[in-house]
């Protein structure tokens, strides 16, 4: 039953990329989630929900006593639709920020939350990515980094973590992002470096392994500079939160528990990766699990990833608050001083 529950937002992905089979796909109807269940946005398509997957197809959820409906939000799919991924109607939630825990950027919601009235107060819980691991992608004109002053460079779009990575990466080689460098929203696509309208991007591990097979230049792994960021975590409701402190803590612990599978089970990942995005190339496996491996076995809320996003995005509103205002460390510092996380890694 939970594969069913999250078959819609799968299948979404696969049929609207072109990653799946030709077959058409079928006739269904709106899935609606049942009463009681755990509601989970999933935000962008990328390698950062490979764990919720994993949880939903080995019965994680199940075993944490947890019925869980996930989605994909009429944001996200609007915005994969810019980026040339259809997500069919019926597999979308009209539900708006109102899910009681959204698995995304931190970052993003931060900003949301301090220039949008109608943006859902969330607290972070947990952070996966803690560094920004994405790649810059370019054309083989361009063979060294010193080679983007002056080009275009495209991301996902203002505010999200993609956004913050170009500022921050133009000001740690020393330019100025507004002087030095264009920078274009919705430019974090293969297809806009193909057609010219960009000479490179900032693109994630999914999207690197597919630009590679189009014989795109893997220009830099931004691993490497290191910069802090409120990546990909689970982000609460403020006032859900407050009562439902168990339900929660269960689902840290499902996700807890499937990064920790990933990890000592690389066959999980890739049956994940061939299930739900018909990746079967064992080098791309590869080069995305390198990705997944990647990701902390405490995750704990970043706060140097806060810091850096008030850092970058340090208007007004943003300075009235202070860094504790976005997070809640309590639940992971709970399991880890338990010993239970340790205890997920100890061999038999």
């Amino acid at each position: 039953m939970l594969r069913n529950k999250i078959w819609s937002v799968a299948t979404a992905i696969l049929l609207g990329s072109g990653l799946a089979a030709a077959a058409p796909a079928p006739a269904a109807a709106p899935r609606v989630a049942p009463p009681g269940a755990l509601q989970i946005s999933l935000g962008d398509v990328s390698l950062n929900k490979v764990p919720f997957l994993v949880a939903a197809d080995n019965g994680i959820y199940a075993k944490n006593g947890l019925t869980v409906h996930q989605y994909i939000t009429p944001y996200a799919a609007d915005k994969a639709r810019r980026q040339g991924v259809m997500v069919p109607d019926q597999y979308v939630s009209d539900a708006g920020d109102t899910a009681h825990i959204s698995v995304g950027g931190g970052t993003p919601m931060i900003v949301s939350f301090t220039r949008d009235v109608d943006a859902a107060d969330r607290v972070i819980i947990a952070t996966f990515e803690g560094l920004v691991r994405d790649h810059i992608i370019s054309n083989k004109s361009i063979t060294k980094l010193a080679d983007l002053k002056g080009k275009r460079i495209g991301y996902s779009g203002d505010d999200s973590v993609t956004h913050l990575t170009i500022i921050a990466f133009a000001r740690q080689m020393g330019w100025d992002p507004q002087r030095d460098i264009s920078i274009y929203i919705n430019g974090n696509t293969p297809a806009a470096l193909t057609t010219g309208r960009i000479d490179a991007f900032i693109g994630s591990a999914l999207v690197e392994s597919l630009a590679i097979k189009q014989g795109l230049h893997d220009l830099a792994d931004l691993t490497t500079f290191k910069i802090p960021v409120a990546g990909s975590g689970l982000n609460a409701q403020r006032a859900w939160l407050r009562n439902n402190h168990d339900t929660a803590m269960q689902f840290m612990k499902s996700s807890i528990e499937a990064v920790a599978l990933i990890k000592s089970n690389k066959q999980a990942f890739n049956a994940a990766m061939v299930k739900w995005f018909n990746i079967r190339d064992p080098q791309a496996q590869d080069r995305m699990y390198n990705q997944v491996a990647g990701i902390p076995a405490k995750p704990y809320p970043t706060v140097d990833g806060i810091k850096k996003t008030m850092e970058i995005f340090n208007y007004r509103e943003m300075m009235q608050h202070k860094a504790e205002d976005f997070y809640d460390a309590s639940f992971v510092t709970e399991l880890d001083k338990s010993g239970w996380i340790d205890a997920l890694y100890k061999k038999p």
